[in-house]
């Protein structure tokens, strides 16, 4: 005769999930719900033997679990024979198609047409109360987030926790989603409160923008005000503040993250489906580019071949080496120089390092050219002064932005943007897929746009280079994108 097992699941408050079961069930969900982080031998806690590499989503001691994470236990228990007694009463709100309708239509948004996959993404967020909105740059999550905003404003009107919480990564994003409620029909000064370096972190404005970094700290009781919360740029939550942030959201029932893209890892993935909900694909950046919603991308992967002596000379070395040896090479900063300098349209140039390599590029491009402007941006450079950079260059022809990754290749919306250079190798998908994003608005008399990824190859013995490799591995993505691309081989001379 079996034995039925149960499992028992109540939520704990709106961030976690409380199981109670027999122990052999809990040590197989604790199993089922540890991952080893991709990297870990690498990383110096494990090396210092404080950590086994190892991210565990459930606590067999405690029964705790992310209340996003519900789905997977769900499903666990179905395929493991195990009985659910639900005390959670976690179920989707109704919404018709004509409540939709109806709504859209009150918000009377000027001169902007709601697209099908915006009111979709829209009814799904509202829906579930929680989840994870996986759409690609330049695909208008600015307007979802205010369809959400309004109506959430509405649904939580005379409840004790009434405010809205939308959380971003920088002070530019900030503005921008402050200016996008307005060209929207929004009276942002009225109703919006902006908080970031120097702004007071009380106010009795509904709505609150605010980056990361200005709120982590705070107490518990502080976030007890809100009743939803929007996570801009979502991939970023896997960090230990984010994380933070969202763990004090007790009481906060709404959740709903945005994000272009993730990073491919499951551990990433569950952590943040855990933090706001599961992931719901939005539309994909060539749908929107049949559609001619964005523009199209052309990739030309272009391969510096460096001579015999500096393949011999880096014959062995080490990544960062490596690295500081590419950045600082006078060839082939002269080829990037040359190709932002004869590029028509306006140019992105991206760079890792400020002082190695950033400045390096800026001042040769800039004494280079004689006919077009110029800018420099990195973390040292104030949001009100990039602002000024981006109106510049909307209205420019033939501008060129020296800019490091972290500043421009997130959240700064550029429609005027013809060429991206890569001129730092990277291997990491996020910064690569949002960085692409910069270049893909539409705008009048834009309709393509070109991305040249510098590439390098320093092979001897036949023992390839990292940076070379890792230019494999962005090939791979845009195979998974289904981006067009050429690879050619340069000559540095």
């Amino acid at each position: 005769m079996t034995t039925t097992r149960y499992l028992i699941i109540d939520k704990k408050n709106e961030v976690y999930l409380k199981i109670e079961a027999d122990a052999d069930i809990r040590r197989e969900l604790g199993e089922y719900f540890t991952f080893e982080v991709p990297g870990f031998k690498f990383m110096p806690q494990y090396r210092s033997r404080h950590w086994d590499g190892k991210i565990r989503l459930f606590s067999y001691a405690t029964g705790q679990i992310y209340a996003g994470l519900y789905p997977y236990i769900v499903d666990w228990c179905n395929k493991n024979d195990v009985q659910i007694v639900d005390g959670t009463k976690i179920k989707d709100v109704p919404m018709s198609a004509e409540d939709t309708n109806r709504f859209l239509k009150a918000l009377r948004i000027p001169k902007i047409t709601i697209r099908d996959y915006q009111a979709e993404a829209f009814v799904h967020a509202i829906k579930k109360g929680r989840c994870l909105l996986l759409s690609p740059t330049a695909s208008g999550k600015s307007l979802i987030v205010y369809l959400m905003l309004i109506y959430n404003l509405l649904r939580l009107k005379e409840k004790k926790n009434d405010k809205i919480l939308i959380i971003v990564p920088t002070t530019s994003l900030v503005e921008q989603l402050y200016k996008d409620f307005k060209d929207y029909g929004y009276n942002s000064d009225r109703n919006v409160h902006r908080i970031y370096q120097g702004h007071d972190k009380d106010t009795n404005k509904r709505v609150v923008i605010s980056t990361w970094q200005s709120i982590y700290n705070l107490p518990k009781k502080w976030f007890k005000q809100f009743g939803a919360v929007f996570g801009d740029e979502a991939h970023l939550f896997k960090a230990v503040s984010l994380t933070k942030i969202m763990t004090k959201l007790e009481d906060c029932k709404y959740r709903v993250g945005l994000t272009g893209t993730l990073d491919g890892t499951k551990t990433h993935k569950l952590v943040l489906e855990g933090l706001f909900g599961a992931v719901n694909k939005v539309t994909s950046t060539t749908e929107l580019q049949e559609k001619k919603q964005l523009a199209d991308l052309k990739i030309f992967c272009l391969i510096l071949q460096h001579d015999k002596g500096a393949r011999e000379f880096m014959y062995g070395k080490t990544y960062q080496e490596e690295m500081d040896y590419l950045v600082k090479n006078e060839k082939r900063n002269k080829y990037i120089c040359n190709l932002a300098s004869d590029l028509q349209g306006n140019t992105l140039c991206l760079f890792q390092y400020v002082e190695k390599h950033g400045k390096e590029l800026y001042e040769s491009i800039k004494r280079k050219v004689v006919d077009k402007q110029v800018f420099y941006v990195h973390g040292g450079v104030d949001t009100d002064e990039r602002e000024e950079i981006r109106k510049i260059t909307e209205s420019s022809d033939g501008a060129i932005i020296v800019a490091s990754y972290g500043t421009f290749s997130t959240g700064i919306n550029i429609r005027n943007l013809h060429n991206i250079i890569f001129s730092s190798p990277s291997k990491s998908r996020i910064r690569n897929l949002q960085s692409i994003g910069r270049g893909l608005r539409l705008k009048d008399n834009k309709s393509n746009a070109t991305l040249y990824d510098i590439a390098d190859d320093l092979t001897h013995n036949e023992k390839e280079n990292y940076t070379l490799s890792h230019l494999r591995e962005r090939i791979n993505i845009y195979n998974e994108e289904d981006f067009n691309y050429e690879i050619h081989n340069v000559e540095l001379k």
